[in-house]
């Protein structure tokens, strides 16, 4: 590994909106997010289905055919 051409790998700190803060390793010192696992909907359960019917029983709908 050739010296002096990579970045330093130190102690960084990722913040996210929800005010959650991760403590890690990486080559820039401080990133922050918009979501994270603490607030994101899928993560916490919170998540809703939309899709009541489904693409393929919408599609045969739209077009009215008939189930093979």
């Amino acid at each position: 590994m050739k010296k002096e051409i990579h970045p330093r790998y130190e102690d960084a700190t990722i913040s996210c909106a929800c005010g959650n803060v991760i403590r890690t390793r990486s080559t820039k010192k401080e990133m922050s997010v918009n979501t994270c696992a603490a607030c994101h909907p899928y993560f916490t359960g919170q998540q809703t289905m939309i899709d009541t019917e489904g693409r393929v029983d919408s599609f045969m709908k739209r077009y009215n055919l008939k189930k093979a």
